[in-house]
């Protein structure tokens, strides 16, 4: 009830302010499980990504979210919870397990599962390696994953700012459904993950229409807070993060 009170509301309050924009939503299944795996840009990606999809989509989001104190701490809590956000523990080990665990029971419902596969918001607009939990998530729940493209949402509310630029209008923008199923039971294959991943990338990234480069976002933050061109190349310790189920459930890794 409180998500779509939350979405009549405040979601076509700001649909109407500022002209937000949909294609290809026929491309959504209307029944039935289904992941929509998007690239993120903004925060603003929580509202205009699931606004024009007539089905209830749940993110899984960090637990820092639904925990902090305060007027803000509650104010926080209400709209994750209002827009359909399960808190999840990023702390590694048995709590990412949990990540996954949770995101194959919203899938065995037959439910709408969101997820970003980068594991945080681009930190300059272009498109960062996925983590491999999307793969694995297809796999197991056999699943479609339809490719989402979040688009001017960068331009619009950029990283790091409260107000939106009113001179954009985000948009999105629904792929056709990938179809995973026939790998069903290879779950443990890294190689497998890493191609099905891919695959999933590739398919945002004709959506969005963004440069691909093909590191971890987390690594490309810090490479720019630190100078840098946030061009780093694969290495060891990249391929390493592939099997963190901390972002590997495409939770917001970010403030």
């Amino acid at each position: 009830m409180g998500y779509w009170l939350t979405k009549y509301t405040l979601g076509m309050t700001l649909k109407i302010l500022f002209r937000s924009r949909a294609w290809g939503v026929r491309n959504v299944p209307r029944r039935g499980p289904v992941i929509l795996a998007s690239n993120h840009l903004s925060f603003s990606d929580h509202f205009f990504g699931p606004l024009p999809v007539p089905r209830k989509v749940t993110f899984l989001a960090k637990s820092e979210y639904f925990t902090g104190r305060g007027l803000k701490g509650l104010i926080s809590r209400a709209f994750f919870t209002g827009v359909g956000q399960i808190p999840v523990d990023r702390a590694g080990g048995p709590a990412s397990e949990q990540a996954m665990r949770t995101g194959l029971q919203v899938l065995a419902a037959g439910k709408v599962l969101g997820i970003y596969p980068e594991g945080t918001r681009s930190p300059d607009g272009r498109l960062y390696r996925g983590k491999t939990g999307v793969a694995r998530l297809a796999i197991e729940s056999g699943a479609p994953v339809v490719p989402c493209a979040m688009i001017d949402t960068f331009q619009f509310q950029p990283p790091g700012t409260l107000w939106p630029n009113p001179r954009f209008r985000p948009g999105v923008r629904f792929g056709e459904p990938l179809d995973f199923s026939r790998y069903h039971g290879q779950e443990a294959d890294g190689q497998l993950l890493r191609t099905i991943t891919d695959e999933i990338m590739q398919a945002i990234a004709k959506l969005s229409g963004q440069e691909y480069v093909d590191i971890d976002a987390r690594r490309a933050k810090a490479e720019l807070a630190a100078g840098g061109d946030g061009n780093g190349r694969r290495d060891q310790a990249d391929g390493q993060e592939d099997g963190d189920l901390r972002d590997a459930a495409g939770t917001d890794g970010t403030a």
